[in-house]
């Protein structure tokens, strides 16, 4: 087993990639059903989307400053336990083990289903999402190295495709549905409705792993300069892709095609391409979600490794073979991932990562204040830019996505709060157990 420190490193090439192999995927090729299910005018699922860019990039260039002042891995857990107290940064950490994490992974292999078997009936869509999680799993216990050029490779993939879908969508589509942008009476009806606000729970899970590359802060080369290179630069690529193409799917497909649909990106790929054009793309689209799939595989278990690095009843999860991998971690991941895949619906899962993960990211930012306020002798490589006005605009977007999602679905919402208690149950069970000496040595 390694340490952190001589295990191999992730460039910030390969940092980028990862952060555009997280964000693009399940959100991106299948939330836009949803939307237009409440949503029946097409400006303001566009301000969706833009809403949701901005707040990926405000809370990007916030993980940054965190990011370059406390390079570990771990993400919000270990920003939360250094800015509050261990057992904030426990709970969030908690919610990335059982929820942040494995649901993702369960969305991304129930949409690589959805769309496989659209093309090739050759077996269930469960079925064919457990195969993908198994196999994509046993790939990542191979080594960081094997791990991120596999993560390379079909991130460049997901942006080709993208592109390919606008370019094809807009200039040579065969069929065309006119996109109108009018403000009038009905958009401002959708706008201020709670279907916009619960809405914005499909565009943020879109964009979330605007965050990914936080989680392996120390598995980064020169992460105070690269990490949050990595987290702006992915960030802002992927925006840019998203608003392409979400308006691209709504000029060649009509809201009662896509109104309730997963499978949105083969659905309008019919329409671009013909039928045989659609099979030939929607074949692509699921390979593609196996960098998704991969992607968020190869973070998670970071997260149960650090964990298991501050608390010695959960050190079998930090242990990491030659190749720099937390098995134990992944491995159970994975578990969880295929429970979730098994039992649940897509639309819950959905909503159910949202609220929680909203929750973590909220504190986090939240916390850029508190940090700079406790520590301001603290080095800071970085700064977040347009400081405070930046943090402000990420914490009301979200703030009031939580808000609706509580009352508007309030279900998940509560089995979302009901993890975060059982959470605090447990760290308050292990708590008290001396944290190891690495973690004592860390200094804010």
């Amino acid at each position: 087993m390694s340490s952190e420190k001589n295990a191999p490193k992730v460039g910030v090439a390969s940092a980028i990639a990862l952060v555009i192999a997280n964000m693009i995927g399940t959100g991106v090729f299948t939330s836009l059903g949803f939307q237009l299910d409440g949503i029946k005018h097409l400006l303001p699922v566009l301000l969706l989307w833009v809403i949701g860019a901005i707040a990926a990039l405000c809370g990007a260039m916030v993980y940054g400053e965190l990011g370059a002042a406390m390079p570990r891995s771990g993400g919000e857990y270990h920003y939360l336990s250094k800015i509050y107290h261990p057992s904030v940064g426990f709970l969030s950490g908690w919610i990335s083990v059982f929820v942040g994490f494995p649901a993702p992974i369960a969305l991304a292999a129930m949409a690589f289903g959805a769309y496989f078997t659209g093309v090739f009936p050759i077996a269930s869509p469960q079925m064919l999402a457990v195969t993908a999680l198994v196999v994509l799993t046993l790939i990542q216990c191979l080594g960081v190295t094997i791990g991120t050029s596999f993560q390379n490779i079909f991130s460049s993939f997901n942006v080709i495709l993208i592109l390919l879908l606008v370019v094809a969508g807009l200039f040579f589509s065969e069929k065309s549905v006119p996109v109108r942008l009018t403000l009038d009476a009905g958009v401002l009806r959708d706008i201020v409705s709670p279907a916009f606000a619960v809405s914005l729970v499909y565009v943020s899970y879109a964009f979330s792993g605007w965050n990914a590359s936080a989680y392996i802060a120390g598995e980064i080369n020169r992460p105070q300069k690269n990490l949050p290179l990595s987290l702006c630069l992915g960030t802002a690529l992927v925006a840019v892709l998203y608003l392409l193409l979400n308006y691209t799917f709504m000029a060649t497909a009509t809201v009662g095609e896509l109104a309730g649909q997963i499978d949105v990106g083969y659905i309008c790929a019919g329409n671009i391409f013909g039928p045989r054009g659609r099979d030939i793309v929607g074949c692509i689209i699921s390979v593609l979600l196996v960098s998704s799939i991969s992607s968020f595989i190869f973070v998670g278990p970071r997260i149960m490794q650090v964990i298991g690095e501050d608390y010695p009843l959960l050190g079998r999860f930090s242990l990491r073979t030659r190749q720099g991998v937390p098995l134990a971690a992944m491995l159970f991941q994975s578990i969880i991932s295929l429970v979730l895949v098994t039992t649940s619906s897509f639309e819950t899962v959905l909503v159910y990562v949202g609220f929680a993960l909203n929750v973590c990211t909220f504190l986090t930012v939240l916390g850029v204040f508190v940090c700079r306020m406790r520590f301001p002798d603290m080095p800071r490589p970085y700064k977040t830019w347009g400081y405070p006005v930046v943090p402000i605009i990420f914490l009301l977007i979200m703030g009031w996505n939580l808000v609706y999602l509580l009352l508007e679905r309030p279900v998940a919402s509560v089995a979302g709060i009901l993890t975060m208690l059982l959470g605090l149950v447990f760290y308050f069970a292990i708590g008290a157990v001396k944290p190891h000496k690495d973690a004592e040595r860390e200094i804010v």
